[in-house]
């Protein structure tokens, strides 16, 4: 069953969804995939031009276009960017896709793995630990509701991390043998 289930990773920015996607895609023997990066070869710009040229609304339209896309793949860990969850078009497709992992980290962490980072728009302000702290605040709950697992990475390394997915996914694959 793990084997053709899709895998897809939802967090706030920091939280390490490329880093521990890329992982475990490679564990699994699965095809990786980051959501940003396939919006960034589809329309040949960066993430942060796009919310230059279009700003935040105009980006969330190509992310529904290109999430829809790629959760229709079969055998993929997704990496997610870190406002994917605020479209409910996303969520749902997210949800019936596929296991969603949300990976959770404290605000002092995310901040600490953001901020010499210069390519995450939304951070580009006078206080980012204050527009990181009013991000998560509005998205935890609903990284929450999508997820089907909720996974701690604060003080484990990439490895634990991984290990702790794949245990996990495989118990409740076990459990539900027919999903």
């Amino acid at each position: 069953m793990l084997e053709n289930n899709n895998l897809f990773l939802v967090g706030p920015m920091g939280s390490g969804k490329t880093t521990i996607g890329r992982q475990l895609a490679r564990r699994l023997k699965k095809s990786f995939l980051d959501s940003d990066h396939e919006i960034e070869e589809h329309t040949g710009a960066s993430i942060s031009l796009i919310f230059d040229i279009e700003g935040e609304s105009g980006f969330r339209v190509r992310e529904v276009s290109i999430i829809d896309e790629l959760t229709q793949q079969q055998g993929i860990v997704l990496s997610t960017g870190g406002g994917v969850i605020l479209a409910a078009e996303n969520r749902a497709h997210l949800k019936e896709r596929g296991t969603v992992i949300y990976l959770h980290a404290s605000l002092r962490k995310l901040f600490y793995r953001t901020s010499r980072d210069k390519s995450r728009p939304l951070l580009q302000t006078d206080n980012p630990r204050e527009k990181l702290r009013e991000i998560v605040e509005e998205r935890d709950p609903l990284y929450r509701e999508t997820a089907d697992l909720i996974v701690e990475t604060e003080n484990r390394t990439v490895h634990q991390v991984v290990n702790y997915i794949i245990r996990q996914v495989k118990k409740n694959n076990n459990e539900n043998p027919n999903c």
